[in-house]
């Protein structure tokens, strides 16, 4: 990568330059925060590293321009003073990460490796995002959690190939919309994407619905009937819900993955096909499997590329960003002008764990939108079942006021929510995580992102 190191103190500004150099990046560097900036103008860099305390610019105001000049060039932050609040000022700021002196090398390393994977995450995704804009009838994804940019890496890099793709989740967390995504960034995209709902068509419906009949072929058969495989030919079908498939269809899907060919209901002729199959499922399949309600063969056949959408309560940066773009869309839609939230009601979709996921919140935002008297959504406008939730939650959080962006306030709220359960159960991060209603590796995580201190001590080389 090309880094840039920021530094007013020349024997610590060379060391790091050398120890960079040496381990395989291209640095520049710089005496001064207004020097950086002005080698940042001339020069395509991926990370900064800037000391915090220096004269002229500190590193605040480093990162604060840096991100002007260019907001995907990470900035990592170095000082003398480990305050954690300090610490959660820069990572508000913009920046990527926070080290203390003295710098632990093997720490600097790691980090470098994250932001190097990040940085060209971040390069896919916008590609991947740009060829989804292309597509006028598709409504762009909305996010903002490092769990969904994962999900939109993984498929950025599946999107160009024929290999079939398994997309597993909760139900309403957008299995489809992903299906979607794949297919509109694929050379496919021209042509059909078909979606087949397994759950709701009993066995010979599904079968005639997927590989078409011939007239005759049953009562009613009035007419010969082309399936889904002939008409999704050169696009993509989409298997909602495989795991409810019966097995005696699940024996015809699997010849007609394993042999591009399919037999209409009532012929025996084959016909050719060529379609990109994505499934998903809210089920185990491998349970299914134990039970002998799924095949092993037909599993381990669509399962080449999984894809695991995260419940919206394990990716909360999501929940505000996601409320946002469901009210300009049913604000124009039913010719309202709701101009947001207020507090309270941010407050509590930020608590409710939204067992029903991002379809839920859909509902409750457009319900709101309908029902509110206000330019702003209160909670006497929302669903009983987010009113009541907070009966059900014993946190404590402080109220925020509206003193900043709607990012920085939801970034503040998750970052109290955290620090008081785990406070009130003594810093143990699985009970913590439990009251939370996420995994514990959401706990670390933030933990991480915040520098919310753990016993961990580092070891290492240090500058």
């Amino acid at each position: 990568m090309n880094l840039l190191v920021i530094d007013d103190e020349k024997i610590q500004r060379d060391s790091l330059t050398g120890f960079l150099e040496h381990i395989g990046h291209n640095v520049i560097s710089a005496e001064t925060g207004q020097k950086g900036l002005e080698m940042l103008e001339k020069s395509s860099i991926h990370v900064v590293i800037s000391d915090f305390r220096m004269p002229g610019l500190d590193g605040l105001k480093v990162v604060e321009e840096v991100k002007k000049i260019n907001p995907a060039i990470l900035v990592i932050l170095i000082t003398a003073f480990g305050d954690v609040e300090l610490a959660v000022n820069v990572m508000k700021a913009g920046a990527y990460d926070f080290l203390t002196k003295p710098i632990d090398l093997d720490q600097l390393e790691v980090i470098l490796s994250r932001a190097e994977e990040q940085f060209y995450m971040s390069e896919e995704n916008k590609m991947f995002r740009e060829k989804l804009h292309q597509n006028a009838s598709f409504n762009d994804i909305v996010s903002a959690s490092s769990q969904m940019e994962n999900v939109l890496n993984l498929c950025a890099r599946v999107a160009s190939g024929t290999s079939s793709v398994l997309i597993i989740g909760e139900t309403g967390v957008g299995k489809e919309l992903i299906a979607r995504a794949v297919h509109f960034a694929s050379p496919r995209k021209n042509k059909p994407f078909i979606a087949v709902n397994c759950s709701a068509l009993n066995e010979h419906l599904l079968e005639s619905e997927l590989f078409g009949h011939e007239k005759g072929a049953f009562t009613g058969a009035v007419n010969a009937h082309a399936g889904r495989f002939e008409v999704a030919h050169g696009g993509t079908l989409f298997f909602d819900e495989i795991g409810d498939m019966p097995l005696s269809v699940q024996v015809k899907l699997l010849r007609a993955l394993q042999e591009h060919v399919i037999e209409r209901v009532g012929s025996t002729q084959l016909i050719n096909v060529d379609v990109r199959v994505i499934t998903a499922t809210h089920r185990n399949l491998e349970d299914l499997i134990e039970e002998n309600k799924f095949r092993r063969d037909l599993f381990y056949r669509i399962n080449v590329v999984p894809i695991h959408i995260p419940p919206l309560r394990e990716r909360r940066e999501d929940i505000l960003v996601l409320a946002e773009a469901f009210l300009e869309k049913y604000s124009k839609e039913n010719h309202r002008e709701v101009k947001g939230f207020n507090t309270d009601a941010i407050e509590l979709l930020m608590r409710y764990n939204y067992p029903g996921n991002v379809r839920e919140l859909e509902n409750a935002v457009e319900r709101a939108v309908l029902l509110t008297r206000s330019e702003y959504i209160e909670p006497k406008d929302l669903p009983d079942s987010i009113l009541n939730s907070i009966s059900n939650f014993s946190g404590d959080f402080i109220t925020l006021p509206v003193n900043g962006k709607m990012p920085e306030m939801v970034e503040q709220l998750e970052r109290q929510m955290l620090l008081s359960a785990l406070e009130k159960f003594n810093g143990n991060q699985s009970r913590a995580a439990n009251k939370l209603g996420i995994s514990e590796k959401s706990v670390r995580d933030r933990m991480k992102k915040w520098n919310i201190p753990t016993s961990r001590k580092n070891k290492g080389n240090h500058l």
